[in-house]
């Protein structure tokens, strides 16, 4: 059982640093990052910012003036130096502090600033910091909860069980004997970040107006990071995100989420259930459980993808250690200081860029781009869609399922570092959540594709969702020059099958919808089109054969003709080969659909049209295969009429 420190060691005002000056009381008021109010109080206190200022800017103009004397001897140009420079880069943003490492972090998914070599060094810094006094956390619990921590906890352990940039984490009980995790912020914590994103936010601003060193906006940066962080640091905040993930996946059998418990929750200690779990990356220990790892990751690919493509809000730091794999089966989600929302406009956007991808349109690919907020409409997009082509085109070689997407992401970064490219934040921190996902898996399994385990549920959204743009990508993907390609939506269904918790009546209705659509019209075609073929073609064969057993007196010329392409089959049975694909498709789903479709006054016109059709098609054969052979001409086929 962790002992408490003593009354006199643990007791300290609020707003007091180590020393026992004043760090600044407003600072620790902050509920939310506002980058004048942080002005105002610095600018009151400008011994305490020249302070901070001296021990920043003096270890980072040495690395920065290191960095233009390798430069200007040509040293930079050399990969392997560069790499060296981007350790030490992450070593020094370790050493100034919480708000440098989530900095570093954030800069880490910024393509459009960062070379890719320095991206790759900066992408591994870690957030782990030497965990601070046990004197101060439990200060900060008597604090922030009304009362001493053995009042609170039958026990906590002695030492923490993890610690980090923002705080760290203690292992307790309630008196009810249940486990929970106590997470406790670090002292002063609130004023020292403050400080440093006032002192960095100067930095961006001198930076925007002296220089054109970087075109992308640094202090819209700053202010993006200082509004994450300022979100992190509220453990009010974080209990809400966890609640707010938790109701979203309750349907979810094989997603925990840990009990947040309000009573013992307030803005610098968070208290939450205590999940015992082993982290997804611990193969050996997971298999002893007796589960798959591989199918813990694709129930982990799954669950973000909803997040992205449904929910809109995600968890934006998916790390092995807050993944974890359960006895039952599930896998539980901790830690949700980090997350974020994409607007529904570009959810549709990113499944639009991936149709565009899969098609390998790079000129509309480009446009998405534009759409999606990475370009202004005053760029000019002919440069940039030669170089997607040379990103995309071999790595599309074996299919979008294929694709090495770390491979991609690194070459795409190359090219946002060229062009003019403005990365939105959301767009950063899912890059950052995928690409994380993806090293967890490969560390499971060294040929894991997470494109590959991502498409069936991509396919399924594009298949299912009644959204009308997705309905009109839909038809993108599976018209190609007003002709249906029954290879592309057999992909489609094919992959889709794989999604779990695909419904299949879910899919045939979503199916006649999309056929019943306007974005569906050209389909409907397409199918009348090929039933009047294959209604021709049948009928001709039948009256061939009629006419074949007729006396030879009575026989017509035409009908000796033999009939072509009556074996192929009819366009609505391929559509029933494709959807017995599914699991657990049953072809009667179909035909209880089928008063549905009889009221319909576009199969109404189907109708018409294929009656339409087919009289046509009997009219021109009558008059050209069976009339005027007669009259001595050559039947339609023969090498003359051919000619």
């Amino acid at each position: 059982m962790f002992k408490p420190a003593p009354a006199q060691e643990t007791s300290r005002p609020r707003g007091l640093n180590d020393s026992g000056t004043d760090s600044g009381v407003v600072a620790a008021d902050l509920n939310r990052y506002d980058p004048e109010a942080v002005a105002r109080l610095y600018r009151g206190r400008p011994q305490q910012f020249l302070r901070r200022l001296w021990q920043t800017l003096i270890p980072i103009g040495a690395f920065l003036l290191a960095v233009l004397m390798d430069r200007l001897t040509g040293r930079l140009g050399q990969k392997n130096r560069v790499r060296e420079w981007g350790r030490q880069l992450c070593e020094l943003l370790t050493k100034l502090g919480p708000a440098f490492v989530k900095a570093g972090q954030a800069l880490s998914t910024r393509p459009d600033l960062v070379s890719p070599v320095v991206l790759e060094e900066l992408s591994a810094l870690q957030d782990h910091l030497p965990p601070f006094s046990n004197a101060m956390a439990m200060a900060c619990i008597a604090e922030d909860l009304g009362a001493p921590a053995e009042q609170l906890f039958t026990q906590l352990s002695q030492e923490p069980v993890s610690a980090a940039s923002l705080g760290q984490v203690y292992k307790g009980a309630l008196p009810d004997g249940r486990a929970v995790a106590v997470k406790v912020q670090r002292p002063g914590l609130r004023e020292q970040i403050t400080l440093d994103l006032y002192i960095v936010r100067n930095l961006a601003l001198w930076i925007k107006r002296y220089t054109r060193l970087v075109r992308s906006d640094l202090v819209g940066l700053v202010d993006e990071l200082g509004t994450r962080v300022f979100e992190e640091m509220d453990y009010l905040h974080e209990a809400d995100n966890a609640e707010r993930f938790a109701s979203l996946h309750r349907h979810n059998q094989r997603i925990a989420v840990p009990e947040i418990h309000r009573r013992l929750t307030n803005r610098r200690v968070l208290t939450m259930e205590w999940i015992e779990g082993i982290k997804l990356t611990q193969v050996k220990e997971v298999q002893a459980l007796g589960l798959d790892p591989e199918d813990m990751i694709n129930v982990g690919v799954n669950c973000s993808l909803e997040q992205l493509l449904e929910h809109g809000y995600f968890h934006a730091d998916p790390h092995p250690g807050n993944l974890l794999a359960l006895a039952d089966g599930r896998i539980a989600y901790l830690d949700f200081g980090m997350m974020s929302e994409v607007k529904r406009s570009s959810r549709i956007g990113l499944i639009r860029a991936v149709v565009h991808l899969v098609n390998k349109d790079f000129d509309k690919l480009s446009k998405d781009f534009v759409q999606l907020g990475f370009l202004t409409q005053e760029v000019d997009l002919k440069p940039i869609v030669p170089a997607f082509s040379k990103v995309f085109s071999p790595a599309l070689t074996g299919g979008v399922s294929q694709m090495d997407f770390k491979s991609v992401t690194d070459d795409l970064s190359g090219v946002m570092y060229r062009f003019p490219f403005q990365v939105p934040p959301y767009y950063a921190l899912i890059i950052r959540s995928l690409v994380t996902l993806e090293g967890i898996a490969l560390s499971i399994n060294p040929k894991f594709k997470i494109l590959g385990a991502a498409y069936p549920y991509f396919a399924t959204r594009l298949l299912v969702d009644p959204d009308p743009d997705l309905r009109n990508s839909l038809k993108e993907m599976v018209l190609s020059e007003d002709t249906l390609r029954w290879e592309r939506l057999d992909d489609l269904v094919s992959s889709a099958a794989r999604s779990q918790g695909l419904d299949p009546e879910t899919l045939v209705d979503s199916t006649l919808n999309f056929l019943l659509s306007d974005a569906g019209s050209m389909v409907r075609s397409q199918l009348v089109g090929a039933m009047v073929n294959q209604l021709d073609v049948m009928g001709w064969q039948v009256a061939c054969r009629v006419g074949q057993r007729l006396p030879r007196r009575w026989q017509l010329h035409g009908l000796q003709s033999p009939a072509q392409g009556a074996d192929m089959p009819p366009p609505l049975w391929d559509l029933l080969v494709i959807l017995r694909k599914l699991p657990h498709f049953e072809p009667a789903m179909l035909w209880q659909s089928l008063p549905r479709l009889l009221g319909e006054p576009v199969v109404y016109g189907m109708g018409l049209q294929l009656a339409r059709g087919v009289a046509e098609r009997g009219v021109v054969r009558l008059v050209r295969d069976v009339l005027l052979p007669q009259q001595g001409l050559p039947p339609a086929g023969s090498a003359t009429a051919a000619s």
